[in-house]
């Protein structure tokens, strides 16, 4: 009702999220994926998220997959793992760079 669409029209989603202005939802998760990511390198050394997340696992499928869609979002921004570790340590910079991505899509 709020953009003038009733009930009984036919409107595709993606056009309703065109005409509100709002991202995509690959794009927010995207988004919360990269914030997780940005929070995980940030937390103290001695923190257990922060050993698992850097450390070599080979048998688990999703700490794999997670990693390789972390790695395949920071593509995107033209990023390898060791350097976004590096520029998540900033903050402000760290949600600047993965919202700007994520508005963009």
């Amino acid at each position: 009702m709020l953009l003038g669409i009733g009930w009984y029209q036919f409107v595709r989603s993606g056009d309703v999220r065109r005409l509100a202005g709002q991202p995509g939802l690959a794009a927010v998760v995207r988004l919360c994926r990269l914030a997780l990511f940005g929070h995980i390198v940030r937390v103290d050394d001695g923190a257990d998220a922060g050993r698992i997340l850097l450390a070599d696992w080979g048998d688990g499928r999703p700490l794999i997959a997670w990693l390789c869609a972390i790695q395949q979002d920071l593509r995107q921004h033209h990023l390898a793992l060791p350097e976004a570790a590096d520029l998540a340590q900033n903050l402000p910079l760290w949600r600047m760079m993965s919202t700007y991505g994520t508005s963009q899509s």
